[in-house]
């Protein structure tokens, strides 16, 4: 829900710290509140390293996630609801 906040844990393979931010419906662009921080202690199997983020999303509608490493990027897209 817009203003209020919401901790997303990413799993991504590559090197290089990870560098993120968000760019909502009006185009205005958000980076995490907290984060990203190193999280450990998860029992999700997988390959890459593993960072917590935490964001407000300040209106509804789709943002887009970026999600980039000195080798490796990724996105993903949200509904924000009112």
């Amino acid at each position: 829900m817009a203003g209020k906040e919401l901790k997303v844990v990413w799993r991504m393979t590559g090197s290089g710290d990870l560098t993120i931010s968000a760019t909502g419906p009006d185009g205005k662009v958000v980076k995490p509140i907290w984060g990203p921080e190193p999280h450990g202690g998860s029992n999700w199997e997988r390959p890459g390293d593993e960072w917590g983020t935490g964001w407000v999303f300040p209106t509804a509608g789709c943002w887009t996630i970026n999600a980039t490493r000195t080798s490796g990027s990724g996105f993903l897209v949200l509904r924000v609801a009112e």
